[in-house]
């Protein structure tokens, strides 16, 4: 973080100050900030948030006694540190990330680049990391910070000599993604599909699609939106805003496009295409045509922000994994393949999943998908699920095995279908599918687990992958 007074950081999130000893107010904090206790080190600032479940202000005594500089709390603690006493201390953690932003932007070297969509946030935001790294100082969103609270805390975390944000921005509902914009307004804004994740949360397609806009809609004229020119809910967005639009896609007619695509077990062969005509051969090491999407928005944003396509074509060989357990090629004993895609799961990501699977059989081998819950789906988890047992039914798959009775349906479409006998399992624990799983596959099958987070099978695909490592 940029260097912050006590007394500018309590202005910064109108908060009242409260010092110890003969502590002044032009003491010098320059962070990080963090709202885990376990995280902070010396010199830290910690924020005391109240969650749904247990209240940051318990754990503030930690924080201090592993060096926290400044604490942010809504009411004053009995602590020998420097406080900041706030009304409500998510606003006050939005308000620091707005002024450490504005005073980063006022020194006119600071890029921005908001990356949202129902799917592909945070492989897109670590594939332009990769890229923008290579040409200037990069702070790019941890993990998958890309709420109220992780999205702030990653742009508290940009100094005088950043070149580049990177922000990941998420939604539960309408509303959330534009406060993340007024944070840190994006120079380019990066809008990668809009599906049904969490449509369960926004309340429908509609509400999804609207709060998926809020990231362009808000742009000035100097300003690029990055849309998806083969998702029809996402090109209209084109008319909502005043930015310059630039589109991606595997159509002819996008401006950054991918051509002769190609799959194998172990990643992605694609052509990219960029405006002006200039194109590059990219052996790509994370699998799968979505993320092929992912690096074409990547590619698109790092063109409009001066990087030669021959760099970002180099940065994109040089990645080999999109994120933890997101399409993971693990495995390897007697050809066996154990592809770990269980960090999260939508009807879109599952379906992708499968295709992907699907198309990198090779022949007299056979495929097995170990797949669990899709969660936060609400009205739709039903029918959703339906349809991607009937999806892995005409895909071919030659095994399927269903974990947990919130994944039961998908069991029951599949053999409702008729054409199967057999080919569908169902089994109540993750134990219970690695002995199913184990006891099955054979030398060059390959095995995808695929879930949603809260399912818990990313541990039960690490275990596979360990079994035939």
């Amino acid at each position: 973080m940029i260097a912050l007074t006590l007394a500018e950081i309590a202005e910064a999130v109108d908060g009242r100050l409260h010092l110890i000893e003969d502590a002044t107010a032009d003491v010098v904090v320059s962070g990080p900030v963090t709202t885990d206790s376990r995280e902070v080190e010396a010199g830290w600032i910690f924020v005391a948030k109240r969650g749904e479940f247990d209240d940051g202000h318990r754990f503030a005594p930690s924080a201090v006694e592993r060096g926290a500089a400044l604490l942010i709390v809504e009411h004053e603690l009995d602590l020998p540190v420097a406080q900041v006493v706030v009304a409500d201390s998510v606003d006050a953690l939005g308000a620091l990330a707005t002024e450490v932003v504005a005073r980063v932007r006022a020194l006119g070297r600071l890029r921005i680049v908001g990356v949202t969509g129902s799917n592909g946030k945070t492989t897109t935001k670590n594939l332009l990391r990769t890229i923008l790294e290579r040409v200037g100082e990069t702070v790019a969103s941890r993990k998958s910070f890309n709420n109220e609270v992780g999205g702030p805390i990653t742009m508290s975390e940009l100094t005088e000599t950043t070149e580049f944000l990177v922000a990941e921005m998420g939604a539960s509902g309408v509303g959330e993604i534009a406060r993340l914009v007024r944070m840190a307004r994006p120079d380019v804004g990066i809008v990668l599909k809009v599906g049904l994740a969490h449509a369960g949360e926004f309340g429908g397609i509609e509400q999804t699609v609207r709060a998926k806009s809020e990231m362009v809609t808000d742009l000035l004229d100097g300003d690029v939106a990055i849309l998806n020119a083969d998702d029809p809910r996402v090109t209209p967005m084109a008319g909502l805003t005043r930015a310059r639009v630039v589109t991606f896609g595997l159509g002819d007619d996008a401006d950054v496009r991918a051509s002769e695509v190609e799959l194998h077990s172990r990643g992605t062969e694609f052509t990219v295409t960029v405006p002006g005509g200039a194109s590059a051969r990219v052996h790509f090491g994370v699998l799968g045509e979505h993320h092929v999407m992912n690096a074409l928005a990547a590619s698109a944003a790092a063109v409009e922000l001066g990087v030669p396509l021959t760099t970002i074509a180099d940065a994109l060989e040089e990645v080999t994994l999109a994120e933890r357990w997101r399409m993971e090629v693990q495995g390897g004993r007697d050809g066996i393949t154990v592809i770990n895609d269980a960090y999260n799961a939508s009807p879109d990501s599952m379906a992708a999943a499968l295709k992907t699977l699907a198309q990198i059989q090779a022949p007299g081998t056979r495929t097995v998908a170990v797949l669990g819950e899709m969660s936060e789906l609400g009205e739709f988890s039903g029918e959703e699920h339906d349809r991607i047992g009937l999806l892995a039914v005409r895909l071919g798959i030659s095994q399927l095995v269903v974990v947990g009775q919130g994944a039961r349906r998908l069991h029951i479409s599949t053999i409702n279908e008729g054409s199967w006998d057999g080919e569908s399992a169902f089994v109540e624990t993750a134990d219970e599918a690695f002995d199913l799983v184990t006891s099955y596959v054979q030398p060059g099958d390959t095995v995808l687990v695929k879930s949603s987070n809260s399912a818990g099978l990313r541990f039960l695909g690490d275990r596979l992958g360990e079994w035939f490592a």
